[in-house]
């Protein structure tokens, strides 16, 4: 009996004929992968827990899940089929500098482990780019991991409030299980409030699920004090939102309960946000961003050579003369050079003008999200130029902007009646 296909359906097996062969489905396996992924970019410094764990067991349970990531996605996808990338080719390209200038070991050693991190971090991501199909199950990934990580945040704050909220961090919240900061704590539970405000203005969760996951959040990211996560959310949200607005009556009506809401408590509660915003600091203290513009002034101000300034000094600690350098931009500047700056630039410049040229739709809305969301806070955070977090959310946004891969058109199907064959064709 021949096998059909609906209109515009896909072969899985690739066995019919003028069908293109896809992956059937996408297995649960993938999901564990992004987990181990997720989990290899939550760090290993941080601050004090309720437990001490030694720096080298995070180190080697973050590093032993990047290695399990790979392998179980090479076990999934023996074949290496691949899906073109052009963000995941720049992220490639982005390991020329990074080799180039870690190999001077002007950093030591450890800039050539940080380079095999992060080549095995990109070649996971093409393994599971054969799975990437324009769909949501990525986002639903990304959900359940950073939820499950606010989890055990919101654990160990039960446990040990004062270990939680210490006061060598102004009284923030931290991880007091697994070493967090407060500015990570705060870009998880915005990234994945933002995802699951899209899911529910799209219809693809209850307002029950919805629920559980966005108050905790929030109220999780109100205690970490985190200022460049909060105007990360609001600005990626109404974005994400807006690129809905002409497509989507739910998408209208949030936007208009939204500025109704944000007139509001602008109003009522101006004092408090204020001095919530403010978090005790002098408006100096502010306006030097706590002391970031000193470090970048001095970073720029350093002499470097030619080789330096084009390639960088080596993936290292994101530091310079040991203080934190906090800013995405700079940081790859020092480590990889104008060359890792332009191919960071790139990936940002192709992913936001994808995202223009694809029609409205719900995924397009989460990449718009994702993508301002890490463009904002890369102005006081790293991670653009190495395995992190950041460049996660970035590679859930490029998996949200794939076309879906059509099958070619199938020719219909003649049946050919039978005929009786005469006794003397038989002989």
């Amino acid at each position: 009996m021949a096998e059909t296909l609906k209109p515009g359906g896909r072969d899985t097996a690739g066995t019919l004929p003028g069908a293109a062969p896809g992956p059937a489905g996408t297995p649960r396996t993938v999901g564990v992968v992004w987990a181990l992924l997720a989990l290899n970019t939550l760090g290993s410094a941080g601050a004090k827990t309720v437990f001490t764990i030694p720096r080298s067991l995070i180190q080697m349970a973050t590093m032993g899940a990047l290695v399990a990531a790979f392998l179980l996605a090479l076990a999934l996808n023996l074949r290496l089929r691949v899906r073109p990338s052009a963000f995941v080719f720049l992220l490639t390209l982005l390991l020329v500098p990074s080799l180039i200038s870690s190999v001077q070991l002007v950093v030591g050693f450890g800039a050539l482990f940080r380079c095999f991190r992060l080549a095995l971090f990109v070649g996971t991501l093409w393994l599971l780019s054969r799975w990437w199909d324009g769909g949501l199950t990525f986002v639903r990934y990304h959900v359940r991991m950073y939820f499950a990580v606010l989890v055990l945040v919101a654990a160990g704050l039960a446990v040990s409030p004062a270990t939680a909220m210490p006061e060598y961090y102004g009284g923030r919240l931290v991880g007091a299980l697994w070493p967090l900061t407060p500015p990570q704590i705060g870009q998880y539970s915005a990234v994945i409030i933002g995802l699951t405000v899209l899911l529910l203005i799209g219809r693809q969760t209850t307002g029950t699920g919805a629920a559980v996951v966005i108050v905790p959040s929030l109220v999780l990211l109100a205690m970490t004090h985190t200022r460049t996560a909060t105007l990360g959310l609001l600005i990626g949200l109404g974005l994400a939102i807006g690129s809905l607005v002409l497509t989507s009556a739910a998408a209208r009506r949030f936007f208009a309960w939204a500025v109704v809401c944000a007139a509001v408590a602008a109003v009522v509660f101006s004092s408090a946000l204020r001095a919530w915003f403010l978090r005790g600091q002098s408006q100096e203290n502010f306006a030097n961003l706590t002391g970031r513009a000193k470090v970048w002034d001095a970073l720029l101000a350093a002499p470097r050579t030619t080789g330096e300034k084009v390639f960088g000094t080596g993936l290292g600690d994101k530091s310079f003369d040991g203080l934190p350098i906090d800013n995405s931009w700079l940081a790859v500047y020092d480590e990889q050079g104008l060359l890792g700056v332009t191919i960071v630039a790139a990936m940002i410049l192709v992913l936001g003008a994808v995202a223009l040229l694809r029609p409205p739709s719900l995924p397009r809305a989460c990449a718009i999200f994702l993508i301002s969301y890490c463009a904002l806070s890369s102005y006081t955070e790293v991670g653009l130029g190495d395995a992190s977090a950041y460049l996660l959310h970035l590679t859930l946004a490029a998996s949200l902007l794939v076309a879906p891969a059509a099958a070619a058109p199938l020719l219909p199907t003649v049946e050919i009646p039978r005929r009786r064959i005469p006794r003397w064709a038989r002989r």
